[in-house]
């Protein structure tokens, strides 16, 4: 059970793959789980770990990082 994306790993790589699949279908963990056939306790660290990673990816893609101005008189209604 080699898994060339994660060193020491509870899953095959090709589950790994499924997993990714699936959560950028945007199911709930629970159907992941049900596809996968793997218990939620296994899973939920690794969709944890998919989720801290493209948050990081989106905030360093980020046109808006930093301070950010914003005049009153366009607040104004």
């Amino acid at each position: 059970m080699k898994n060339k994306y994660i060193k020491i790993s509870h899953i095959s790589e090709v589950k790994f793959r499924e997993i990714i699949k699936l959560l950028t279908e945007d199911l709930s963990d629970t159907q992941i789980a049900n596809i996968t056939k793997l218990n939620r306790n296994i899973l939920n660290p690794y969709l944890m770990l998919f989720r801290e990673r493209i948050s990081d990816i989106c905030e360093e893609s980020s046109p808006l990082s930093g301070e950010i101005e914003v005049d009153e008189s366009y607040l104004r209604s």
